[in-house]
């Protein structure tokens, strides 16, 4: 299997778009603010390029795990050492088989959700308790990455 990194570019760039969408202050954007201590006139004035560039790169770090945790199949490249030109025989017959099972976006997306669950807002929830955030903050931050997961592991599922 190949790394599609234009998928995984596309991944990375949708976090963004559920950032502008979810941040929004008609959505949650005003209740994150006054949560996470934020101000107007502490945005101002910060390099917005290099935060969103920032931003898009390490979404791209998440998206490589994502597309090991949304796609069975790179459990068998990784069985033979991620080269199947070593591989036995019964690999080739495992991917036959099994090559493009369970690649759709609700299968992706559903995989996005149980990490989201399971990793994000535990990170997130761990870290404010030790910021004394709220749990306002938590599930807001938490939220946004749950849906964040589910878009990306839909996108990267489907279309890798």
């Amino acid at each position: 299997m190949e790394i599609n990194f234009l998928v995984l570019l596309v991944a990375a760039t949708s976090t963004l778009v559920v950032g502008f969408i979810w941040y929004n202050p008609k959505v949650f954007g005003s209740i994150w603010m006054r949560e996470s201590g934020m101000t107007e006139e502490k945005m101002k004035g910060t390099n917005m390029a290099l935060i969103f560039g920032m931003s898009i790169f390490y979404a791209l770090l998440i998206s490589l795990v994502l597309q090991m945790l949304t796609i069975h199949q790179w459990g068998a490249v990784s069985m033979v050492g991620g080269d199947p030109s070593i591989a036995k025989p019964s690999y080739d017959a495992f991917m036959t088989d099994y090559g493009t099972n369970f690649r759709t976006f609700k299968h992706g997306a559903f995989h996005g959700l149980l990490t989201g669950i399971f990793m994000a807002i535990p990170i997130i929830g761990t870290t404010a308790l030790y910021e004394r955030r709220s749990w306002k903050y938590v599930l807001i931050s938490g939220g946004y990455w749950v849906v964040s997961f589910m878009l990306m592991g839909g996108i990267i599922c489907a279309w890798s």
